[in-house]
């Protein structure tokens, strides 16, 4: 992605946890220069601790945290940088050294400061050209490179951390989309067995006369080629 040839960043806040009620109080912070580059880091997390008078180690899997993602940009009010697009206010504020404290305060307002109706920073989007993301701001260094007689900043450095945040609700929906609590439903093809198709939902094959009956079929062991399988939640005490 050219950053110098897309939309700038646009920062959306919202009041809820789904995404649906945009903060209009807050407002959308567009980054006024896109960075060069961003950062995504993916981590897994492994419980490598040894048991008892055991040598070396077998790594086991805990979880895989929330996405993060790092963005740095500039906040600038001498008005040297090429393409630089912000509204860095009125004469006077700037030359009273206002304009970047104007802008850090705007952005802050929209990632850090707390939402008084739900007591908490509020939740984000992050959208520039094909980056869609969902999150919170977990960090935020802003630190004051360039300064005016006064001592008052005229450039600054932001560096941010965002975390992926998925709600309760999504995630749960996630979770049961392959969840043998569904009803799943599969076109039967030439060389199916219907225990191994049993075995890929339920993550066991003994529930196969169960899914036999359940579809009419005299024997688990022959089904009809371009039928339409069901495989309903089960009463896993039936077996």
């Amino acid at each position: 992605m050219d950053s110098k040839n897309v939309n700038k960043i646009l920062i959306i806040p919202y009041k809820d946890k789904e995404f649906l009620n945009e903060d209009k109080d807050a407002g959308a912070f567009s980054v006024p220069v896109n960075p060069e580059s961003y950062t995504r880091t993916y981590k897994v997390e492994y419980d490598d601790r040894n048991g008892h008078g055991q040598a070396g180690s077998d790594p086991k899997y805990k979880a895989s945290p929330p996405e993060e993602l790092k963005l740095e940009f500039i906040f600038d009010s001498t008005g040297t940088i090429q393409g630089y697009h912000y509204n860095i206010g009125k004469k006077e504020d700037i030359e009273k050294g206002k304009a970047v404290d104007n802008q850090v305060k705007k952005f802050l307002k929209t990632v850090y400061d707390i939402n008084g109706q739900v007591h908490r920073p509020r939740f984000l989007k992050l959208c520039w050209g094909t980056l869609h993301f969902p999150c919170v701001l977990t960090n935020v260094d802003i630190n004051y490179t360039l300064f005016n007689k006064d001592g008052h900043p005229i450039r600054a450095k932001a560096n941010a951390t965002f975390k992926e945040y998925i709600s309760p609700k999504k995630r749960e929906q996630k979770a049961r989309n392959s969840s043998p609590d569904l009803t799943h439903r599969r076109l039967i093809k030439a060389g199916d067995r219907l225990d191994n198709i049993v075995h890929d939902i339920y993550n066991d094959s003994q529930y196969v006369l169960q899914v036999a009956k359940v579809n009419g079929f005299s024997s688990f062991r022959t089904i009809p080629i371009g039928q339409e399988l069901i495989l309903p939640p089960l009463d896993k005490t039936e077996i």
